[in-house]
């Protein structure tokens, strides 16, 4: 039986899309180039990074979705979503390989009236400029005419259990008005509430300014966390005291780095043949700078703790806590931990980690020991440092076991250890 709906790239952003489509009734199959992770969907196994459960990926699967790598079966949906990835590539911009690769595939066997979605992040202009020649040249289609082409930025926030898929607003901008429209008519069956956008530019650089507006205001903690450990201030109750202002203010929290897949976009630097307009976003420049400075303070603020304590950071053992970019999840994209890792072992500190979420790490190459008991790896560790707070991690515990404990989190209670 031909599916409505196809999603292209069973990743991150493919994976919860087909799903929520599976659940609204919505006949799916997912199309992935990758036969390993089709295989993998095929035994019930969601591939590494997808976000989703072995039960959930089952549920899909009674729901009637299934995984091919058998571009034939594009030719015979409704509606067609590119969720191919977009890793960061040359000079900050994103890697469209993976989508132009989506959008070949799919033009080769597009079909009239079909409605196209861009869920891959794309820079303003993205997918007007380039996802739309590739389809048109691939189909001797023309977008806005002959088929429906819109953007959906992606507003996944994996582990969050406030807002999913559903309950989140969904943008939306078209090539057309009926573009648009019909985009609109395909979500209003996936979320509670659809936004449209003025267009295409509207939409993608709405997913510009929200990623941007992250990493900005966390590099202002950041710095703040800097300015207030040299001051002998507790950023943690400032931001406490900070917080309870019902107007002009939104709370972020400092850390150790700024990992994830949304990473900072100065659209002026996306271009490279020159046709983007304006000036940089110079505050996305130094927000960048800000947050990448935090892996090399955290290693000399673990390393000046130790001294403090008649220690020096040659020699001595080092146990990172939490070494994935978010809280109780797997994924390490964007990580800060290899890099402190590696600077802590450069000062030659011995370096071992636990990670109820990580079975296996290496760095630069090498291997770090995984500690299977975490509260004697904490009592034997000169310093155990808290990258990420996992749920399992009892703090006020650690603490009384650890020798010293430096949380970059804020997360242990006032007086049980050393803070960022």
């Amino acid at each position: 039986m031909p599916a409505d709906l196809a999603v292209l790239g069973l990743g991150r952003l493919g994976l919860p899309a087909a799903r929520a489509a599976a659940a609204a009734g919505i006949r799916t199959i997912g199309y992935d180039p990758d036969e390993h992770a089709v295989r993998e969907l095929g035994a019930g196994r969601p591939p590494a990074g997808g976000g989703l459960s072995a039960a959930e990926v089952r549920k899909m699967a009674s729901a009637g979705f299934r995984a091919t790598s058998d571009p034939s079966v594009l030719g015979r949906v409704r509606t067609a979503l590119i969720c191919a990835p977009t890793p960061q590539g040359e000079g900050r911009a994103p890697d469209l390989g993976a989508v132009r690769a989506a959008a070949l595939t799919l033009g080769e066997r597009l079909r009239p009236r079909t409605t196209v979605v861009v869920e891959s992040a794309v820079h303003p202009g993205g997918t007007e400029e380039y996802v739309a020649p590739l389809l048109e040249k691939a189909s001797g289609l023309r977008a806005g005419h002959d088929f429906h082409l819109a953007c959906a930025p992606s507003r996944l926030d994996p582990g969050n259990r406030s807002h999913g898929y559903t309950n989140t607003p969904r943008v939306i901008g078209g090539l057309t008005p009926a573009c648009t429209e019909a985009a609109a008519a395909f979500y209003g069956r996936l979320v509670e509430k659809v936004v449209r956008a003025r267009g295409l530019r509207e939409a993608e650089t709405a997913a510009v300014l929200e990623t941007n507006f992250r990493h900005v205001n966390i590099a202002l903690v950041n710095e703040m966390a800097v300015l207030c450990h040299d001051l002998g201030v507790d950023l943690w109750d400032v931001i406490r005291c900070a917080e309870t202002k019902p107007f002009g203010f939104h709370a972020f929290r400092p850390g150790p780095g700024v990992g994830g897949h949304g990473v900072p976009v100065d659209p002026a630097c996306l271009d490279r043949a020159g046709r983007t307009p304006g000036y940089p976003l110079r505050l996305v420049e130094v927000a960048q700078e800000a947050n990448a400075r935090m892996p090399r303070y955290v290693a000399q603020r673990a390393a000046t703790l130790l001294n403090e304590h008649g220690k020096s950071a040659r020699g001595a053992r080092v146990l990172l806590l939490g070494v994935t970019y978010k809280p109780d999840l797997a994924d390490r994209t964007g990580s800060p931990a290899p890099e402190i890792a590696l600077r802590l072992m450069e000062m030659g500190a011995q370096i071992g980690y636990h990670d109820p979420h990580v079975p296996q790490w290496r760095v630069a190459g090498r291997p770090v020991p995984r500690a299977d008991s975490l509260h004697e790896a904490a009592a034997a560790a000169d310093l155990t440092l808290l990258l990420q707070h996992h749920r399992v991690y009892d703090l006020q515990s650690l603490s009384a076991k650890a020798q010293l404990l430096l949380d970059t989190r804020g997360a242990s209670p006032t007086g049980a250890a050393h803070r960022l």
